[in-house]
């Protein structure tokens, strides 16, 4: 029995990707490490509690994560009528007992006792899961209009959801996961070009009917210097010391403790770019880049080498997850975005968010380790 237990631990391990496993805990442990030098240098705001709250969700979120990878990704996808409900009741609760932070628009956290967790972030890892059941069901009939438009539907509930509750950034991300999936499952030419064509009229719509007045401003600051002067103050505070920040440290930084250090609001969460830029330079802010892309680029191999079309959705669902928030983060940083509250994966701290993440890694891995029959572990794939 001992024997038994051994034998089938090994293989468990030796079926891990370990490089991608290694790549997440690089990130995270740099995350970390840029939290505890904020908090060594005094930083406003910014006290123990946030690296404290990082290394447990790391040790959550890793543990989960191992979890999910022993479980075939198929037999996880049958149980979709457990974790999705349960992920949209945790969303629309948001409604009546939502929590929002100061200076955000959105009500996105739920307090439980001492902790707050956001279940826009759990949200993620089940849609990316339904849908790309979902799709795996529809198979080749993607592009029969019944079909089409009720894939349609399942995509813009979480939406149409997040977005009611104020969170544009993490609307978006659902929309452009829900795009990519639809395009790496086959979505006909046809519904791309009108897509497409549609753009200006759904931006015309979205501008005229449905954005707020801060949320143009936001926009409009990007473009308007005299704007940015009068609103230095106001929407553009963030972004003007946040790149002032970034680009303090030039080529190497000025250290991570006790160096000459500027500070702007939510810099270790949506502005932690920033603060690399600041402490430690262009150089490591390239390798930050580079190492996030590194990420992206193994979950999409991972989607190649799967062994169907389910697995290969899920690992996309993932691969667009990440690098939609990568992009839009460095690109409020670098004020070529609007302000959209979006964290950078695995650095920004967030607990439920790296939860998250390295749950939606777990089901990459489980993709990943289950390429064959034999490498199942508690649950055997009927032939």
């Amino acid at each position: 029995m001992v024997k038994k237990i051994i034998k089938t631990a090994f293989e468990y391990i030796k079926r891990l990707d370990k490089i991608l496993i290694l790549l997440c805990a690089a990130a995270s442990s740099f995350g970390i490490l840029l939290l505890y030098s904020m908090y060594s240098n005094d930083f406003a705001n910014v006290d123990a509690k946030y690296y404290q709250t990082q290394i447990a969700a790391l040790c959550i979120g890793f543990g989960a994560m191992l979890a999910v990878a022993a479980i075939n990704y198929k037999f996880i996808s049958k149980i979709w009528f457990i974790y999705a409900p349960a992920a949209l009741i945790l969303t629309l609760l948001l409604f009546v007992i939502g929590e929002g932070v100061e200076g955000a628009d959105d009500v996105n956290w739920i307090r439980v006792g001492p902790i707050t967790i956001q279940p826009s972030e759990l949200l993620k890892d089940a849609f990316i899961m339904t849908f790309a059941t979902h799709l795996n069901k529809v198979g080749k009939d993607i592009n029969r209009l019944p079909h089409f438009l009720l894939l349609c539907l399942h995509g813009m509930i979480p939406v149409a959801l997040i977005a009611k509750l104020g969170d544009d950034g993490t609307a978006l991300v659902f929309l452009f996961i829900f795009v990519i999936m639809m395009i790496i499952a086959g979505l006909g030419l046809r519904y791309i070009l009108l897509g497409c064509a549609a753009v200006p009229a759904v931006i015309y719509f979205a501008w005229n009917y449905l954005m707020q007045s801060h949320h143009k401003a936001r926009i409009l600051v990007l473009f308007d210097p005299l704007m940015q002067e009068e609103q230095i103050n106001g929407i553009w505070y963030q972004q003007y010391w946040g790149r002032i920040a970034l680009g303090s440290g030039k080529m190497t930084g000025t250290g991570l403790f006790g160096g000459d250090y500027v500070y702007t609001s939510f810099i270790q969460n949506d502005f932690i770019f920033a603060y690399i830029g600041n402490a430690l330079g262009f150089v490591v802010c390239i390798a930050t880049v580079a190492l996030l892309l590194l990420i992206c680029m193994k979950i999409y191999l991972n989607s190649l080498q799967a062994k169907d079309k389910l697995g290969q959705l899920i690992c996309v669902g993932v691969f667009s997850m990440i690098l939609i928030h990568s992009i839009l983060n460095i690109g409020m940083v670098l004020a070529v975005m609007p302000v959209i509250g979006i964290p950078l994966p695995f650095i920004s701290a967030g607990g439920t968010s790296t939860v998250s993440l390295y749950l939606a890694v777990g089901l990459v891995l489980s993709v990943y380790g289950h390429r064959e029959r034999k490498h199942h572990m508690f649950y055997t794939e009927k032939d």
